[in-house]
């Protein structure tokens, strides 16, 4: 009995698998691709309205507005066909993965759905993901799991969430903060990996910048209060810049006040500022001290400034492995991201500037 049992449990494995290698990468980008319209067409018609709210009491920071902004990214700019293809195009796939490999994602969940794409750049390329999900962001990311294998059953066998220490697996890609990668770095270190930390945005400022530009500035600072590594946390300014304007533009930012954590966090973070006589600036929502520092807690930004271009460029140097965005005018600084663009991420704006699909596919 103990032997025909064996036999069925290989003649089952090697069934799965074969169902995992009949679903090619054009099958797998067509899932994906119909993932999106779901999601647009549920969310648009409201069908999403209690998972969104069980996401905010699972996490008070992932508001509705949050969450929404996080699924319409996503689909607007990860679920998107044309988008997906191009993103591909760069990478020498095959289009049947016959030696499909165990990932393991460890996933951070300061705002909504950020280990998506980990685990989309997995799947994508054929591979198994074998998921840690942050306990602050499990609502939304086992919607978009449940969605993709209603779509396409054969992700079924792709995907194993656990709440255990994970193991038997090939690679691991693990986000966390400067913290967790010392624990990252010893349980982790031997197998292939990909281990993130803390990481920040800044935005170079010349004074010069039109008003719309500073509306979208708000938008790179203040969406999902800050919390994201591609939240600018820090303002490099030319000396003599006023304030004045840049405060008037981003006034309409004054309703996270209305949101009981971000209104304590800035409470607090004022009261350290005054008993420590630390000077600063202070727009009712916002409050700006002046520090080369990146990280920042909620409700604080930091600023610095500069007399040169040239000594932008080496403190961008300097900082370079604490970076996950700069932003600027185009023409100033290289490599930088447009005003407002930062919760914007494409496909192949890969975080840490580590290309994850090449790290899987090699």
């Amino acid at each position: 009995m103990i032997f025909l049992y064996k036999i069925y449990a290989k003649l089952v494995k090697s069934l799965v698998l074969h169902l995992i290698y009949t679903m090619n990468l054009t099958q797998r980008v067509l899932s994906f691709s119909a993932l999106g319209d779901i999601l647009s067409a549920k969310l648009e018609g409201g069908s999403f309205d209690s998972l969104l709210s069980k996401a905010y009491f699972e996490n008070q920071w992932f508001t509705k507005e949050n969450s929404q902004n996080a699924i319409s990214s996503i689909i607007s700019d990860f679920l998107n066909k044309s988008k997906i293809e191009h993103w591909l195009d760069r990478y020498n796939l095959p289009e049947n993965n016959e030696s499909p490999k165990t990932i393991g994602i460890v996933m951070a969940g300061n705002i909504p759905l950020i280990g998506w794409h980990d685990l989309m750049s997995t799947l994508i390329t054929g591979n198994k993901a074998l998921i840690k999900l942050s306990t602050k962001d499990t609502t939304l990311m086992k919607l978009f799991i449940d969605e993709l294998v209603a779509i396409n059953t054969d992700f079924k066998e792709m995907i194993q969430i656990t709440d255990q220490p994970l193991k038997d697996f090939d690679a691991i890609v693990a986000t966390g903060s400067n913290n967790t990668l010392r624990y990252f770095e010893y349980y982790f270190g031997k197998y292939p990996h990909i281990l993130r930390k803390n990481r920040n945005s800044i935005a170079i400022l010349t004074g010069n910048e039109s008003e719309s530009e500073l509306v979208n500035l708000g938008n790179d600072i203040m969406t999902y209060f800050g919390l994201g590594c591609r939240n600018v946390s820090n303002l490099y300014l030319p000396l003599g810049y006023n304030f004045n304007r840049f405060f008037e533009i981003i006034e309409p930012w004054n309703k996270v006040l209305e949101h009981n954590k971000y209104a304590n966090n800035y409470m607090y973070n004022k009261s350290i500022l005054l008993l420590n006589k630390e000077k600063h600036l202070d727009n009712a929502f916002l409050l700006l001290r002046e520090s080369k520092a990146l990280s920042t807690p909620v409700s604080v930004l930091n600023y610095q400034y500069y007399n040169t271009i040239e000594e932008v460029k080496s403190y961008l140097q300097e900082e370079n492995d604490n970076l996950q965005c700069v932003v600027a005018q185009g023409g100033i600084i290289d490599n930088t991201v447009n005003f407002g663009e930062t919760q914007n991420p494409q496909l192949w704006d890969y975080a840490d500037g580590v290309d994850v699909v090449e790290f899987l596919n090699s």
